[in-house]
């Protein structure tokens, strides 16, 4: 079992705005059903911008839920450009932590909030930077090297806990630990020239 904070407990067990949202008019999804963990964030946006109310429907384990329904509560009242600088960690913190095998989890409400803003202002997120690496929950080589420097990820399972790549399937695992090694590489390189 794992070893969850009283605030992820009380998201788990009674989550805030859950369901579809009546007069949302921004969505962000994000995650696969078939894979795994899958997050259906709704907003409601006003003319200002501000998000006046937020709901979601998600599947998948007690982190995912409790992200999720910490995230509507983060984000509620804030401007979309207050709201996008919301990160994973600021999701983990209010729920007071969460496991680094599950960090995945407030990865997924981060996507899904870029996403929904970028639905409602109009903007079509085109395909992402970089080479696909995992299919199962599309994650780029660049998303796992951004992971690493800016993580402290030092191998496939701390980028499968952080980002859920190789997770699924596990036919990219063996990529995965030639991105780290090569970023680490990388990183030591680079140190040692400072």
């Amino acid at each position: 079992m794992w070893n969850y904070s009283e605030k992820v407990m009380e998201h788990f067990l009674k989550p805030r705005n859950v369901g579809e949202l009546e007069g949302a008019n921004a969505i962000g999804e994000t995650g696969s059903l078939s894979c795994g963990d899958a997050l259906k964030l709704y907003l409601k946006v006003d003319e200002n911008e501000r998000i006046i109310d937020a709901s979601f429907m998600t599947f998948g384990c007690a982190s995912a839920v409790a992200s999720s329904s910490a995230l509507t509560e983060i984000i509620k009242g804030m401007t979309l450009d207050d709201a996008a600088k919301i990160t994973n960690d600021d999701i983990a913190d209010y729920l007071g932590g969460l496991p680094k095998e599950k960090m995945h989890c407030s990865v997924m409400g981060q996507a899904a909030l870029k996403k929904a803003i970028a639905n409602f202002r109009g903007i079509q997120i085109l395909e992402k930077p970089g080479d696909m690496v995992c299919e199962c929950f599309d994650v780029t080589d660049l998303e796992i090297i951004d992971a690493v420097k800016n993580n402290g990820l030092e191998n496939t399972e701390d980028v499968t806990n952080y980002l859920k790549a190789g997770g699924g399937c596990g036919k990219c695992l063996d990529r995965i630990e030639e991105i780290v090694h090569k970023t680490m590489a990388s990183m030591e390189t680079s140190s040692a020239a400072d």
